[in-house]
């Protein structure tokens, strides 16, 4: 009896360290590229998440006994693991920050959801399924980070030019941009009649891969322009 007992504890404990050097893993390629969930993040989620489900199939067992006539007492063994991912919603979202055009941390928020369901697979004794998929997500983190520069994205930019009133820059701008395939998408006008200036602001959409600074240095070489400021942009 005492043999058996121990025998579950050491595999109780074989998982919990199997489910801190999995979430180590994917922690430390997080970690490793500055996001905020990452190293000690990942580890305690993961361990967390196996001891859940550690804590719900020891509860089917303790209570596997009593007979429907014997007890009101009904235990769904994934209930907690249900609750589990579920609320790993929250510490998700947490990792998400919204910009003006991009939704940055969606990487780091899918990655705690999996290590969320590797730490359950691991309290549920499937090792290998989980070492498997710690695997693929490590391939997927790190080798498609390489070849994300390959491809270029749409990205969105507000321009903003102040030049004199007088000079009308307007059409030597609009072909700046066009012999760089930038696209305008609408363009705000304002004069400011003390100052003498006019000011035109400008939606941009365009390629991540641009030259933007041989685009500038161009813009800049504009007679009468007096000023140049951009931003990014919100996705239409």
């Amino acid at each position: 009896m005492w043999d058996w007992h121990w025998q579950h504890v050491s595999w109780d404990l074989v998982r919990l360290v199997i489910a801190a050097m999995i979430g180590g893993a994917i922690g430390f390629e997080r970690e490793a590229h500055g996001q905020a969930a990452g190293l000690r993040t990942n580890i305690l989620v993961c361990v967390g998440s196996c001891l859940l489900m550690m804590l719900s199939l020891e509860m089917e067992h303790i209570y596997r006994h009593l007979s429907v006539e014997q007890s009101v007492v009904r235990l769904d063994p994934a209930r907690i693991a249900s609750y589990a991912i579920a609320s790993m919603g929250f510490l998700g979202a947490g990792a998400i920050i919204t910009g003006k055009g991009t939704v940055r941390g969606l990487t780091t928020a899918a990655g705690l959801w999996l290590v969320t369901g590797m730490g359950l697979a691991i309290g549920a004794g499937y090792l290998l399924p989980a070492i498997f998929a710690t695997l693929i997500s490590l391939l997927i983190l790190y080798a498609l980070r390489r070849l994300k520069p390959v491809f270029s994205h749409d990205e969105h930019t507000l321009l903003t030019l102040i030049s004199r009133r007088q000079d009308k820059p307007l059409d030597r701008i609009r072909e700046i941009l066009a012999e760089h395939g930038v696209s305008i998408q609408f363009i705000n006008f304002k004069t400011q009649l003390a100052a003498d200036t006019a000011t035109y602001r400008l939606r941009l959409q365009s390629k991540d891969d641009l030259p933007w600074g041989h685009i500038v240095k161009t813009l800049s070489e504009i007679q009468g322009l007096q000023e140049i400021s951009w931003q990014e942009g919100e996705v239409p």
